[in-house]
């Protein structure tokens, strides 16, 4: 075995296995379609429109995501208190659901038997059925991806930096704008790329709650289950085309931060 342990070739074994099994699916789905079939899939419109479906309303749960748990991850970050492990648990609970439970969870909430879904009816808002129910759907998956990048970028920020700028009289606001957001803006960009990931790809709690208009992902499954994988496999290839985009741009962002810390 020369220099090398049992250990190591062990590892470099499992190592090829488990590169092995992700690609291999993936490389027989990708390259089974024709690129006559993928470019007749584009000229589609029920497929262009529940991609750019998928694309907007990931988007837009990341951004909802951003503004209302950026603050909750800087205070996760920077305060001990009682109770914060359950509420940490509480936010990855999404994480951990079956995804058709989210979405009878959401229309047990969002339906009219509920008071908050009859509100927000009297108010005109729809979730069944919607796009808005889609967003909400994305946004209840992908918050914790979000905020549980953010308050690592945060806790990466030195609170003594924090302290020097409220010292010399700035106040919280402008000490985060100034100080602690530029510091951690890329955990903060990865957590909003892995939101958008995982929302795009979300499924079983959209069916539930909103078969139609259909997403990306649920176009695919309705393809499957009435032609077969001849015509799911295009849509499923420019969605991983789109999903595999976001992970590279996730990537190149985090490669300087691994170079700067070794």
């Amino acid at each position: 075995m020369g220099g090398k342990g049992a250990f190591y070739w062990v590892s470099v074994s499992c190592g090829v296995v488990v590169l092995a099994f992700i690609l291999l699916p993936l490389y027989e789905m990708l390259t089974a379609p024709s690129p006559a079939m993928l470019a007749e899939a584009m000229r589609d419109k029920n497929v262009v429109g529940s991609i750019w479906l998928s694309i907007y309303s990931s988007v837009a749960a990341a951004c909802i995501a951003f503004v209302v748990g950026t603050p909750l991850a800087y205070v996760l970050a920077r305060s001990s208190f009682r109770g914060q492990q359950l509420v940490e648990s509480i936010i990855d609970l999404p994480i951990v659901i079956p995804h058709p439970v989210v979405g009878i969870a959401i229309l047990s909430v969002a339906g009219k038997n509920h008071w908050f879904g009859q509100l927000m009816s009297d108010v005109g808002v729809r979730i069944m059925g919607s796009t808005t129910g889609i967003i909400t759907v994305m946004v209840f998956v992908g918050l914790p991806f979000y905020i549980n990048a953010a308050r690592t970028g945060f806790q990466s920020v030195s609170p003594r930096l924090e302290k020097v700028a409220r010292s010399l009289g700035a106040s919280m606001w402008s000490t985060f704008v100034r100080i602690t957001f530029p510091l951690a803006w890329r955990s903060m960009l990865a957590g909003f790329i892995m939101c958008c990931a995982r929302a795009i790809s979300e499924f079983g709690a959209i069916v539930v709650v909103a078969y139609h208009p259909m997403t990306a992902p649920v176009l695919i499954y309705e393809r499957f289950e009435g032609y077969g994988l001849q015509y799911s496999q295009p849509v499923a290839v420019w969605l991983v085309v789109v999903c595999l985009t976001l992970f590279l741009v996730l990537r190149t962002i985090a490669l300087p931060a691994r170079k700067k810390n070794p």
